[in-house]
């Protein structure tokens, strides 16, 4: 028997297949309880308290159910209270894109069979990035990408899920301006205007773009990419490439370093996204917190 904490995002609280899902395993012996968030802040608090209750030896498994930006809270936000050695943590992916739960083989379209993984497989022990102090799980993106993750309609994402990123920055290409920004890492140093970037810790954000193909969640490595500014031509069929066939076609542009701490400044502010959360900042501090945590995962060439 497993004693499984679900912290499910309040859209899905009507949701029939996770209902369904949850009685399943039930009836089957597994101890699941169910709290749901109303309002912002919610997931962190409901984290923190199932924390807790895990140090109190009353659950075994805490599982954020809910798109990318649940999943990053909710394991975030039950890292910076320290969860006991034995506590593990599982993902019910039900959000626009679930990024980090395609590229970790956790199943997306069966509620079911995402909680089996949980209650039935080992818990595999992952690397957690740092954005300052924010703890991030998947990936943070800057520039042209997450600004038009940040301007996505909300009711096109819930109409279209993640095609809707790509018909949003096909809109928006016409907009398009370079940024201009520093990276400094161990051994690399790179000053330039730039497209866009990401700091990897998976490998994939904006439904399914591949940005950081060689991530890997327990190198303590976090996967830098940066997309410089290319002649006004080439910028623009370069971005349309990247929207329509992943970061893989880009190599000829791309930038890429790999290190434990990266420092990123920039002119003026820009447009980062955190695990699915949009954001402005000028300046952070990236690093990389080595097999930080237990996660339940599907098979993944990404450990």
């Amino acid at each position: 028997m497993t004693r499984i904490r679900v912290i499910l995002h309040g859209k899905a609280a009507g949701n029939q297949a996770v209902r369904a899902a949850i009685e399943t395993l039930r009836r089957e012996g597994h101890e699941i309880g169910v709290r749901v968030t109303w309002e912002a802040g919610d997931a962190t608090r409901l984290a923190r308290e199932a924390v807790e209750d895990a140090r109190a030896g009353q659950i075994d498994c805490i599982v954020a159910g809910g798109g990318d930006g649940t999943v990053n809270e909710v394991i975030g936000a039950a890292w910076q209270v320290s969860p006991p050695e034995r506590c593990s943590f599982g993902i019910l992916p039900l959000g626009t894109a679930n990024d980090f739960a395609h590229s970790t083989g956790i199943p997306v379209a069966d509620p079911e069979a995402a909680l089996r993984l949980v209650a039935e497989t080992p818990a595999r022990a992952i690397d957690l990035g740092l954005f300052d102090a924010e703890p991030f799980v998947n990936l943070v993106s800057g520039g042209f990408g997450s600004q038009v993750t940040a301007e996505t309609d909300p009711d096109l994402k819930r109409h279209l899920g993640g095609l809707a990123y790509i018909l949003s920055g096909l809109v928006r290409l016409g907009d398009m301006e370079p940024c201009r920004g520093r990276f400094h890492a161990e051994g690399f140093e790179w000053e330039g205007d730039f497209l866009a970037f990401a700091l990897g810790n998976g490998r994939q954000a904006g439904g399914g773009i591949t940005l950081c193909p060689e991530a890997r969640l327990d190198d303590g490595k976090i996967d830098l990419m940066i997309l410089p500014a290319l002649a006004e031509n080439a910028g623009t069929e370069a971005i349309r490439t990247l929207i329509h066939e992943g970061a893989a076609s880009l190599e000829r542009f791309a930038i890429r370093t790999r290190s434990d701490s990266i420092q990123f400044e920039s002119d003026k502010e820009i447009f980062v996204n955190l695990d699915g959360e949009p954001r402005r900042i000028r300046s952070a501090r990236i690093t990389c917190c080595r097999r930080a945590l237990r996660v339940h995962l599907g098979q993944t060439p990404l450990l």
